[in-house]
C-alpha cells in the first residue's frame, strides 16, 4: 500500500506543477486536460484546457493532482506538504522559492527538532513545511 497526496488547484494546476518541477528538481510523469476526456462536457468550455488528472514524481514520492471546477474548488485547511531535505541549503532555498508571492507562515529557522524548518502557503494555496531534520 502507498499514501499519495492529492491537490485539487483554482485553475491553475499547470502552473504550479511547472514551478514545483523547477523548484523541486522533480520531474512531471504526465498531465491531461478535461478536453477529450468524458469529463469534458461537465466543466465550462474555458475550463476543458484545465487539468483534469496531473502527476509529479518528488524524490520517492508522487505528488497527484487536478484543477477543480469553480463550484468545487475549496482552499487546503488542517493540512499541510511536509518536504523533507537533507541539507539547511537546500531547504532554505526550496522555503524562499515557496515564498515568493506566497504567505510565510512560520519563518525559516533552527528549531529544537529540526536544523532548519518554515511553514508557508505558495502562491496557488498549498501549504507546505519544508524541514531539515535534526542529526540524530
Amino acid at each position: 500500500m502507498q499514501a499519495n497526496i492529492y491537490l485539487n488547484f483554482n485553475g491553475d494546476c499547470e502552473e504550479a506543477f511547472r514551478f514545483y518541477e523547477k523548484t523541486f528538481g522533480a520531474k512531471i510523469e504526465g498531465m491531461g486536460t478535461f478536453e477529450g476526456s468524458p469529463a469534458a462536457g461537465q466543466v465550462p468550455a474555458d475550463w476543458r484546457k484545465k487539468i483534469i488528472h496531473a502527476w509529479l514524481t518528488v524524490g520517492n514520492t508522487m505528488i497527484l493532482a487536478s484543477d477543480a471546477p469553480p463550484e468545487r474548488y475549496e482552499q487546503p485547511k488542517g493540512m499541510n506538504v511536509s518536504l523533507s531535505v537533507d541539507t539547511p541549503g537546500e531547504a532554505e532555498q526550496i522555503f524562499a522559492e515557496l515564498s515568493e508571492k506566497g504567505l510565510v507562515r512560520m519563518p525559516m529557522a533552527q528549531t529544537f527538532f529540526a536544523r532548519r524548518f518554515g511553514m508557508v502557503v505558495d502562491r496557488f494555496g498549498i501549504p507546505w513545511m519544508v524541514i531539515c531534520q535534526s542529526v540524530a
